[in-house]
C-alpha cells in the first residue's frame, strides 16, 4: 500500500513540481500561519518568495533540529494492530481538494487516530484557547490535511520550548470554518496580485524577520508625508524624534565581505569556515557566519564545496579582473519575486513611468555632489554651489530623458572641475576618464565606482530586481544598468568621499600606482588601502535624512533597493532619493 504521508520532498513550498500540475500551487500550512499573524508577511513570503533570517527564525531552526529529520519509514496507516504510540517526524502531507501542504513536526499515531505536534520557540501563552490563533490555524490545517489521508484527527498539539507545555487545540467547527475562510483569502490575495497594507505602529513588526524587506513604517510615513515641490529641492525634513520611524534595519551588520586579491590563491571549505591558501601557505581563515560576499580579483581560484556551500546561504560571490573591473556574480537561483520585475520591465518600457524615477536618481546625485563640495571648498568663488542647485532643481523637474541627461552631464563637468580643487598637492585631475584610466585619480575613481557597482547589483538582486535592466542607464550588452542607476546618488557620497580622503590623508601615495602605455592602474598594495578606505566608509554610521534613524552606509544602499521596489510596486508615492545635509 502507498504511504499517504510519505515524504515525496524536503519542503512545502507548495509549488508545483511539474508543468501539468495545477496552475495555482498549494499553500503551505505555515504560510496560513504567516497570513493569519499579518497578511502581508504571508503575502511576502508565499506570493513574492521573501525571506530574511532572524534571531527568532535562527533560534526556532535550534528548536526544530529533531523534529526536522526526516523520517522515511512507512507509516500503518489505519492498521488497528500497530503499536499504542506511534510518533512520525518531519512528514508531508498534500491535497490539492483542500489546497494544502504541510511537512508536520511530529505525528503522534494511536491506531486510526493521528494528532499532530507543532514544535514553537516560545511560552505558551496565558489565553483561553491555550495558543495564539495562528498556531491553531496552522494546527487545524495540519489536521484537515490528516482526515483527507484517512485518519481521525480531532485535536492537535503545540509544544512550546522555551515552558516545556504541551497545549492541546481541539478542531472544533469553528476553527474549521476559520481556517478555511483564511485559506480562501488568502488565495484570493495571492491572485489579486496586489500586496496588503503594512501594519500601522504594530508591535508584532519589530522582531518580525521580514521588517526589513517589507519596510512598513517607512512605507507608512512616505504615504503620509509625501515631499512638497520644495522638499523634493531642499530635500524633506527629517521627521522629529517622536514621529520618526522604527528601526527596520540594524546599524551594523557582523557579517563583512571577504576580499581576495592575492593571485594563484586558493579558497575552500572546512567545516563552517573559508580557508585560503596560497601554494600551500595558509592565508586567512574566515567563519561562514561571517562572511557576506566573497570578492575575487583576478586569478583565485575557489572548490566546488565552498562555492555550493555559498551558494547555499546565499552569499554572493564577486568577480572583479586583476585590475577592479566588476564582471559577474554567482548566486543561488533567481529571486522567484517575479511580480517585481514585471513592474520593473514596465517601468523600463514606458517613459511616462520611468522619467520620475530617472529625475530623482539623476536629482540625488547632484545634490550630494554638492554636499561634498559644500564640506571641502574653502571658497566658492566662481558660486558653483549655486549652479549645481539650480542644476538640480532643473532635472527634478526635466520633461524628458534627453535633456535630463543633458542637466546631468553639465552639473557633472562643474563638479569634477570643482573636485580637483579638493586634491592635495601631487595628484593632478583634469576631469574624468576611463577605459582605461589615465592618472592616478581616475584609477582610484574607477575602482570604487566598480565596487559601488558591485555593492548596489548585490542590493537590487536581493530586493528582487533585474539589476541588467535599468530606468536611467538604458539597457546594454553587459552592462549592469539598474545597479548603476541606484549607484548615481551614491557616487559623491561613497566613491569620490573615499578617493578624497585616502589621497588627501597620504593612505594613497604615487607608489601606489603603477603607469604602462599611457594607462594608469593600482599596484596590489594600493587595491587594498582602497578596500579598507571603502570597507570604513560603507561600515560608517549616517542618518537617514528621511526617517531620522541612523544606519551603515551599506545598509543605505540595501534600504534605497527596497524603497525602489515599492516605487515601482505603487505602494509609495515615487522613489525618494538618498540626499545627505
Amino acid at each position: 500500500m502507498t504511504d499517504p504521508l510519505a515524504p515525496t520532498s524536503d519542503d512545502d513550498s507548495g509549488f508545483p513540481d511539474s508543468a501539468g500540475e495545477e496552475d495555482w500551487p498549494l499553500v503551505p500550512a505555515r504560510m496560513l500561519n504567516e497570513f493569519t499573524y499579518c497578511p502581508r508577511l504571508g503575502y511576502l513570503e508565499w506570493a513574492q518568495a521573501e525571506w530574511a533570517p532572524s534571531a527568532d527564525t535562527l533560534h526556532g531552526e535550534f528548536v526544530h533540529r529533531n523534529v526536522d529529520r526526516e523520517d522515511r519509514r512507512a507509516l500503518p496507516v489505519g492498521d488497528a494492530d500497530s503499536p499504542d504510540a506511534i510518533h512520525r517526524r518531519s512528514l508531508r502531507l498534500e491535497d490539492a481538494g483542500l489546497g494544502l501542504v504541510a511537512v508536520v513536526d511530529v505525528i503522534e499515531l494511536e491506531g486510526e487516530r493521528a494528532t499532530p505536534v507543532d514544535y514553537k520557540r516560545g511560552k505558551a501563552p496565558d489565553l483561553p484557547e491555550g495558543a495564539w490563533e495562528p498556531e491553531r490555524v496552522q494546527l487545524c490545517a495540519q489536521g484537515l490535511l490528516l482526515r483527507a489521508a484517512g485518519f481521525q484527527c480531532d485535536q492537535g498539539v503545540v509544544y512550546y520550548a522555551e515552558s516545556k507545555e504541551r497545549v492541546t487545540v481541539e478542531f472544533d467547527a469553528l476553527l474549521i470554518v476559520r481556517t478555511r475562510e483564511l485559506l480562501a483569502e488568502f488565495r484570493r490575495t495571492a491572485a489579486s496580485g496586489k500586496i496588503p497594507l503594512p501594519l500601522v505602529d504594530s508591535p508584532k513588526c519589530p522582531r518580525c524577520s521580514l521588517v526589513s524587506i517589507c519596510l512598513p513604517d517607512e512605507t507608512n510615513w512616505l504615504n503620509a508625508h509625501p515631499p512638497t515641490e520644495d522638499e523634493e529641492a531642499e530635500g524633506a525634513p527629517a521627521p522629529a524624534k517622536g514621529d520618526r520611524p522604527r528601526l527596520a534595519l540594524t546599524p551594523r551588520d557582523d557579517a563583512k565581505p571577504l576580499h581576495l586579491s592575492e593571485q594563484g590563491a586558493y579558497v575552500g571549505k572546512s567545516g563552517e569556515r573559508l580557508k585560503v591558501t596560497l601554494k600551500g601557505k595558509h592565508l586567512a581563515d574566515v567563519k561562514l557566519i561571517d562572511v557576506s560576499q566573497v570578492c575575487l580579483y583576478g586569478n583565485i581560484q575557489m572548490t566546488t564545496q565552498a562555492l555550493a556551500e555559498l551558494v547555499e546561504r546565499q552569499i554572493p560571490v564577486c568577480y572583479f579582473t586583476q585590475s577592479g573591473w566588476f564582471h559577474g556574480m554567482t548566486t543561488g537561483l533567481a529571486h522567484r519575486n517575479v511580480e517585481v520585475r514585471i513592474r520593473q520591465y514596465a517601468a523600463a518600457a514606458d517613459p511616462a513611468l520611468a522619467l520620475p524615477l530617472a529625475r530623482a536618481f539623476v536629482g540625488g546625485k547632484i545634490r550630494n555632489c554638492r554636499t561634498i563640495l559644500r564640506r571641502n571648498l574653502e571658497h566658492d568663488l566662481d558660486r558653483v554651489l549655486d549652479r549645481l542647485v539650480e542644476l538640480a532643481t532643473d532635472a527634478e523637474r526635466a520633461s524628458s530623458a534627453e535633456s535630463l541627461l543633458g542637466l546631468e552631464g553639465m552639473a557633472a563637468k562643474l563638479y569634477f572641475a570643482a573636485f580637483a580643487t579638493l586634491l592635495k598637492p601631487g595628484f593632478d585631475f583634469e576631469g574624468r576618464n576611463r577605459r582605461p584610466p589615465k592618472d592616478p585619480v581616475n584609477a582610484t575613481l574607477s575602482f570604487l565606482y566598480s565596487l559601488l557597482a558591485k555593492e548596489a547589483h548585490v542590493s537590487a538582486q536581493a530586493a528582487g530586481l533585474d539589476p541588467m535592466l535599468g530606468i536611467l542607464h538604458k539597457p546594454r550588452y553587459g552592462r549592469p544598468s539598474l545597479a548603476l542607476d541606484l549607484a548615481e546618488e551614491f557616487r559623491p557620497l561613497l566613491a569620490d568621499s573615499v578617493a578624497l580622503s585616502l589621497m588627501n590623508t597620504g593612505e594613497l601615495k604615487d607608489a601606489h600606482f603603477v603607469r604602462r602605455a599611457g594607462a594608469c592602474g593600482l599596484t596590489p598594495a594600493g587595491r587594498r588601502a582602497v578596500l579598507s578606505g571603502w570597507e570604513r566608509r560603507l561600515s560608517s554610521e549616517v542618518t537617514h535624512p528621511v526617517f531620522g534613524y541612523v544606519l551603515s552606509y551599506r545598509r543605505v544602499i540595501a534600504l534605497q533597493a527596497r524603497l525602489l521596489v515599492r516605487a515601482l510596486t505603487g505602494e509609495i508615492p515615487g522613489y525618494p532619493p538618498f540626499k545627505t545635509r
